[in-house]
């Protein structure tokens, strides 16, 4: 599926040029982002299939995007400057393609760095004389200004994989020595004994690990700034229960809580940065109970992030808590194929965290290498895939159903309720009042959906094993 950055600004331009009409796109296997022209408008009163109650509205989104990762930049390294340039806009500018305004990035090593670090390495350096972000302007510091470049307004939110090894009990990035399957391929060097489990915390659960723990999170945010790079809100641990052969560090939610409630969110107050609790990634809401229920914590609290099995809590949470912002904070995976099987299960997740509540929802890897393989030996899926042979690129499957959504659903966008017997879509009423209906056909033949929009009927025969992004506009 190798596309020229040359046909996607023309079919932008087409799309951009006529933004006052209904506009619809589909997307197959074998032919993505095809301009649609057969749709059927009438103000018949004939059942429809589905009525999008565009007066019936549910959460406010904030965006969709990525996470910028070092490996995302390494490999779009390899390719020319024209290419990399054009596939900046295509990712960032608005109007032109996805349009991402929401990204997420590390603080510190993750599990797609190019080796494990952190900012500061010196054990006892409870003052962070030490404190550097010198490695990540080799990598992650342009990749984010490449990005900015095309929309300044870009939101970046990080979190930490692992926080220094000295300040963790088994004085290493890692918890778990490997996974199973990963034998003669990956070694992380932590010895047996050493290895953490669930429930048992890494971090040392002292006042004074805490309090320089929180300065180690503001120095990041004032090293950032320096970059011309605000950071406006952090989540203090990614997955915080998952022991992983990789950067990772386990925390209770009591003592998360702890050290939200008394360390972190004063320091983040005074940079005016915001706190999210997170990222959650089981399903259990007793789990983002404890630190909401804390009265410390709660009150630098502004949100939940939720990823992988944490797709189980957040509709309990959303109902409990409904005036709290709820993040759809990282893509599962894949495994490295970028097929059309998984593009679909994709589809399955974003209804389920757009219908449970979610505010935003973001991808993982931007891009990597051809075969997607993380410093530890996991091939994931990404956006885009690199071949470093021939310097050339091709836009995946999930990218293009992330753009079915973020190209047309404007940041202060409102999910839509509907009402009918086809639910296989999504319905958002932006805030220039247009209607955007993402719609999968998921049989493999064509069939014909009746939309109602306002008093309008809208039929769309719609391509078999397609999504489609139908944009009515207000007058509808």
């Amino acid at each position: 599926m190798k596309i020229s950055i040359l046909f996607l600004l023309i079919s932008n331009f087409l799309f951009s040029s006529c933004s006052n009409k209904t506009e619809w796109v589909s997307s197959t296997e074998t032919a993505p982002w095809q301009i649609e022209k057969n749709l059927q408008i009438t103000d018949s009163k004939t059942t429809p299939d589905v009525e999008i109650l565009t007066d019936s509205t549910l959460q406010t989104i904030d965006g969709f995007g990525a996470c910028f990762n070092e490996l995302g930049w390494t490999s779009l390294k390899e390719l020319g400057e024209n290419d990399r340039q054009g596939i900046f806009r295509e990712l960032f500018s608005p109007g032109v393609g996805a349009g991402f305004t929401i990204c997420r990035m590390p603080l510190g090593a993750n599990d797609f760095s190019r080796d494990w670090y952190s900012y500061d390495e010196t054990e006892g350096d409870f003052e962070m004389k030490n404190f550097s972000i010198s490695h990540d302007l080799e990598t992650l510091v342009p990749f984010i200004i490449a990005a900015q470049r095309q929309y300044p307004g870009l939101k970046i939110w990080a979190s930490p994989w692992s926080p220094p090894s000295w300040m963790k009990y088994n004085k290493h990035y890692a918890c778990h020595v490997i996974w199973p399957g990963l034998d003669g391929k990956f070694d992380n060097h932590l010895s047996p004994d050493k290895q953490g489990r669930e429930g048992v915390n890494s971090f040392i659960q002292d006042s004074v690990y805490f309090k320089a723990y929180a300065l180690y999170f503001s120095r990041f945010i004032e090293s950032y700034k320096l970059q011309g790079i605000p950071v406006s809100m952090i989540m203090p641990q990614n997955e915080f229960n998952s022991c992983q052969p990789f950067p990772s560090c386990i925390w209770t939610s009591a003592s998360l809580t702890t050290f939200v409630g008394k360390y972190l969110g004063p320091a983040m107050n005074k940079q005016n940065v915001d706190i999210m609790f997170g990222t959650v990634e089981r399903p259990a809401e007793a789990l983002v109970d404890t630190m909401l229920n804390d009265p410390f914590a709660r009150k630098y609290i502004k949100g939940v992030g939720f990823q992988w099995a944490g797709k189980g809590a957040i509709s309990v949470v959303h109902k409990r808590y409904p005036d709290l912002k709820l993040f759809q904070s990282e893509q599962e995976c894949g495994d490295g194929k970028n097929d059309w099987k998984y593009c679909k299960y994709t589809w399955s997740l974003m209804k389920h965290y757009l219908n449970s509540g979610a505010n935003a929802y973001m991808y993982w890897n931007l891009s990597l290498l051809k075969g997607g393989v993380s410093r530890w030996g996991w091939t994931q899926n990404s956006l885009i895939t690199v071949d470093a042979a021939s310097k050339t690129f091709q836009f995946n499957h999930e990218y293009y159903l992330m753009k079915h959504l973020s190209h047309y659903v404007q940041p202060g966008a409102k999910l839509l309720r509907i009402k009918g017997k086809f639910e296989n879509l999504l319905a958002f009423r932006n805030p220039d009042q247009s209607i955007v209906v993402v719609v999968q056909n998921d049989s493999d033949k064509e069939i014909a959906i009746t939309f109602k929009v306002g008093v309008k009927s809208i039929t769309a025969p719609l391509k078999g094993e397609s999504f489609n992004s139908i944009v009515f506009n207000k007058a509808l």
